[in-house]
């Protein structure tokens, strides 16, 4: 047992400086975490906004998220973190989900909802067989009579469920929710990091849908059992098997970024934004210098802080001179991390990059708001060239301003495919995403409907589902490690989504803080 006196942890912590490389939202959380403990933290951000993948601004006189548009309630890490930050009352459920698969033969089809990634429960169910059709109904059927795989014997989802199931299994399931949820290929998905437990139970069963009905059957029966327990046990109703619930924030996801920004002011945090680092350098005494220009000026000019999801100056921060640090935790985005810490991790690699263009269109369509609900719309591959397209207001009740207005988000590019709209100019693209928008609903959709519109660029990392990108992660994370006074956080190592981010966030916090508190200056590793 610890018996190092209070006064000396409290001089420990504010002894150490702690420099945190990026202000998105595992930044932000990690800083929090440092900052709460009273340890002097600094936190650099290149672009003059603070949320990273978190933005929320006005599209057409809507508020909108542009970027991430809710968290899944799996674990309670973002739901406790929300209540921390007293924004409790303002957390939102998302309304059920209704997905749909644009592009089949006979039109666009409802997702079937006994499925697991795409894999069908029963393939004989009515709105099953609807989207593969006899012939792929009989093919699916195949997997009752095939032998079991052993467990680990296939890794890659796809190969899978093609074995298993049939090619119009993969193409008209599978496939469009993966490529359009997920951007990934079943292909290349990691069948026990995407859906564990998948290969024990086919195992187990001796089929593939057998193995998904034991799965869906025991995340149906944790819901039951969840839905029994005291609406105030909040914390045990989010960790459920099926962890896929998702909540919002009313007003947008960004007030958890302004909520962060303001606790980290209060507990006198030096903010910064504008502030592209463009170094990371060994310095004396076991100590990180960084170099924020070319010029190695270790200063920034005086900086505006940009209310988060707005253009807008929301206050600005002292200028000076950036200590070094005892401590640099980068949360920043793959690319900018490996050109950051290359040369101090030799043996740190390069993460692979999906560019994504997301246009933002607000409509206006008695059409559309009278059509079949649709959250969002999976086309089947090769039959339109957006990704997906996602009602927002159909998932947020909150952001509905009057029955006819809709919030469209089209997504294009993928794994190893560019932006369709990447050359396009603003106008062109909002055409074209309007157009595939029309066609993945089902809804004309004339140009004099569309009142506005955005267009914002995303460099996304492959998930952790992605085969080897677990063990990459892990290997990246532990040569990190290996180097004292380094740290890392963020969705390239932790997983894409709040869900994983916030909770690797604050665990990466607290190996920061038990080394600060707990470990000399030498053992900082």
């Amino acid at each position: 047992m610890d018996t190092t006196p209070l006064d000396d942890l409290a001089a420990r912590a504010h002894d150490t400086h702690v420099v945190v490389v990026g202000g998105g939202i595992a930044g932000l959380v990690a800083a929090f975490a440092c900052a709460k403990v009273g340890i002097r933290v600094t936190v650099l951000e290149a672009s003059g906004r603070l949320g990273g993948a978190i933005r929320t601004a006005e599209v057409g006189g809507m508020r909108a998220d542009l970027g991430a548009e809710g968290y899944a309630t799996r674990g309670g890490a973002v739901r406790a973190l929300v209540e921390e930050l007293g924004l409790i009352d303002a957390v939102v459920p998302t309304v059920p989900r209704a997905e749909w698969i644009a592009g089949l033969p006979g039109g666009s089809l409802p997702f079937p909802a006994a499925t697991l990634r795409g894999i069908p429960e029963n393939p004989w169910e009515q709105s099953v067989r609807r989207v593969i059709g006899w012939r792929g109904t009989w093919r699916a059927y195949v997997d009752r009579v095939r032998p079991p795989l052993t467990i680990g014997q296939e890794r890659s989802l796809g190969k899978l469920v093609r074995t298993r199931m049939g090619e119009l299994v993969l193409d008209r399931l599978v496939a469009p929710l993966s490529l359009g949820g997920f951007l990934i290929h079943p292909d290349d998905v990691d069948v026990e990091v995407a859906v564990p437990g998948l290969g024990a139970a086919l195992t187990r069963t001796g089929s593939l849908a057998g193995a998904v009905s034991s799965l869906l059957d025991s995340a149906r029966k944790n819901d039951n059992d969840s839905a029994r327990k005291s609406d105030n046990d909040s914390a045990r109703k989010s960790d459920t098997a099926a962890g896929d619930r998702l909540e919002g924030i009313d007003g947008g996801m960004s007030r958890i970024v302004d909520a962060l920004h303001e606790r980290l002011r209060t507990l006198g945090a030096d903010v910064r934004v504008n502030s592209p680092v463009a170094a990371v350098e060994a310095g004396t005494g076991g100590r990180w210098m960084l170099r924020l220009d070319a010029t190695g000026v270790l200063s920034s000019a005086p900086s505006t802080i940009a209310a988060a999801g707005t253009d807008d100056a929301a206050d600005t921060a002292a200028a000076g001179t950036i200590d070094a640090a005892d401590i640099v935790i980068l949360a920043t985005g793959a690319e900018a991390a490996y050109k950051l810490l290359h040369e101090v991790v030799p043996s740190l690699e390069p993460t692979p990059i999906t560019d994504l263009e997301v246009v933002t269109l607000v409509v206006s369509s008695a059409d559309l708001a009278a059509a079949p609900a649709r959250t969002a719309a999976y086309p089947v591959t090769g039959t339109a060239v957006a990704a997906s397209v996602t009602d927002s207001t159909a998932r947020w009740p909150w952001m509905l301003p009057d029955a006819d207005t809709r919030v469209l988000k089209v997504t294009f590019g993928g794994r190893g495919v560019g932006p369709a709209t990447a050359a396009l100019e603003d106008r062109a693209a909002a055409a074209l995403a309007l157009t595939e928008a029309s066609a993945l609903l089902d809804v004309p959709l004339a140009a004099t409907q569309l009142r506005a519109s955005r267009r914002d660029r995303w460099a996304q990392p492959p998930p952790i589902s992605a085969l080897g990108r677990r063990d990459a992660a892990a290997a990246a994370r532990t040569a990190i490690h290996a180097v004292p006074g380094l740290a890392v956080v963020g969705a390239w190592v932790a997983g894409t989504g709040l869900a994983q981010v916030v909770p690797d966030a604050l665990a990466e916090a607290e190996r920061v803080r038990r080394l600060t508190l707990w470990a000399g200056a030498d053992e900082r590793a």
